[in-house]
């Protein structure tokens, strides 16, 4: 295509419309079947349909543009990534990888070259887990594989995922969703996705294959204390709520820091009664776990609970934790891993081959089709943060390669 492509232009010109889809005015913010999910929704799906696609929304937010190709009995090949974002976000993460597709496709169309087999652009629903606090709600549903756990789980306003697809549908009751694919049908799924590291940066490199996607548990820790006056209550007698959470805190961080490849984060934390002369009473926080191997995450939780448990003892306070979600580690298929080199390597001199520690839909995908998965480089690594950029030469890169990938997959 090259750096000036038109098309690369028109990847990053959506990419800025859709960066002005937000629930949050002066930031980007697209959540769960929220109103700006709907408008994105809206917004690609015009895309989809300039390209030719049949375009459809399920009742859970997903949005899939399915692009027939020479042969009705062929399989299909799944290609995208998510629409929604976490709070405060950049522009890139998960609308690259939809744009991209689109994009790649575009140029094919536009050598009047057709696809032996069909391809579905899916914009997943939910990916971050902003709304639920548990990541993956889109393909789930995709796949078939929520159960009635998921259905309970309540966003900040007290609303079930249930009251809120419900509502989405237009319905009273909803019922559980059933894969819209059987195994059969499918080729594989394939995701752009900006690195969200540093890693191609370092290496000089526009584009990556990714080998592998790391395990991960997130875990939901509520340390109960005794509320007390600030002024009044004498520091040996205090049973403090945040105090004890401080100290979980810090224990989070040594495990991370014990472990090679392993990574542990506090993101959330709620202090109540929240007021500045009162001693805390409980604290809610969130622990987010993760590492290549599922024995090595496993691990790192065990180890923490056994020292929270000392610590609320020592303390004389009452911690309790759930599991909010926990993956296995993913590996991606060989196959298309090669194919994906393949195509790389025509546009650049060498392909590196990463594992990622960020979680992505193919996790839930990879218990239907085979996964794969092309990262693009992004300035500083930087990513989840408004400043997140991917340069126009980059874009060009991913659109061309995966074009190419995609003449050659069959």
């Amino acid at each position: 295509m090259g750096s000036d492509s038109p098309l690369a232009l028109k990847t990053l010109e959506r990419i800025h419309q859709l960066a002005a889809l937000t629930d949050e005015p002066g930031s980007i913010c697209r959540t769960f079947l929220s109103p700006a999910m709907r408008q994105a929704n809206a917004r690609v799906g015009a895309w989809m349909t300039e390209l030719g696609c049949q375009v459809s929304e399920d009742g859970w937010g997903n949005l899939i543009g399915h692009l027939a190709g020479t042969s009705r009995e062929a399989p299909t090949l799944l290609l995208g990534s998510h629409l929604d974002t976490v709070p405060n976000a950049g522009k890139f993460d998960g609308p690259l990888g939809v744009l991209v597709a689109l994009s790649s496709l575009e140029s094919l169309a536009n050598h009047n070259i057709r696809l032996p087999f069909h391809v579905d652009i899916i914009g997943f629903s939910d990916e971050e887990g902003t709304r639920f606090h548990t990541a993956y709600l889109g393909s789930k549903a995709l796949a078939g594989l929520f159960d009635e756990t998921d259905l309970n789980m309540r966003d900040s306003r007290g609303l079930s995922v249930r009251e809120a697809v419900a509502a989405f549908q237009g319905v009273e009751e909803i019922s559980l969703p059933v894969s819209r694919y059987r195994a059969e049908q499918l080729l594989g799924y394939v995701e752009v996705h900006i690195e969200q590291g540093p890693v191609l940066e370092q290496l000089g490199q526009a584009l990556g294959v990714v080998d592998s996607i790391a395990a991960q548990t997130r875990l939901a820790y509520t340390v109960e204390g005794r509320a007390g006056h600030a002024g009044t209550t004498p520091m040996k007698l205090r049973k403090d709520a945040l105090a004890g959470a401080a100290e979980l805190i810090l224990a989070v961080e040594q495990i991370g820091c014990r472990t090679a490849g392993l990574v542990a984060t506090i993101g959330q934390l709620q202090v109540q009664p929240g007021a500045s002369n009162v001693i805390p009473d409980r604290v809610c926080l969130s622990v987010d776990i993760r590492h290549p191997e599922r024995r090595m995450v496993d691990e790192a939780c065990s180890q923490l609970a056994s020292e929270v448990e000392a610590l609320a003892c020592k303390r004389g306070l009452g911690v309790a934790h759930t599991t909010i979600q926990s993956t296995d580690g993913v590996a991606c298929s060989s196959r298309l891993i090669q194919q994906l080199a393949h195509a790389v390597e025509r546009h650049q001199s060498s392909v590196p081959h990463l594992a990622s520690g960020a979680g992505h839909d193919g996790i839930i995908l990879s218990r239907l089709t085979p996964i794969a998965m092309l990262f693009v480089r992004c300035k500083d690594g930087l990513s989840h943060h408004p400043n997140e950029h991917v340069d126009l030469v980059d874009i060009d890169a991913a659109c061309t390669a995966l074009a190419h990938f995609l003449q050659h997959v069959a």
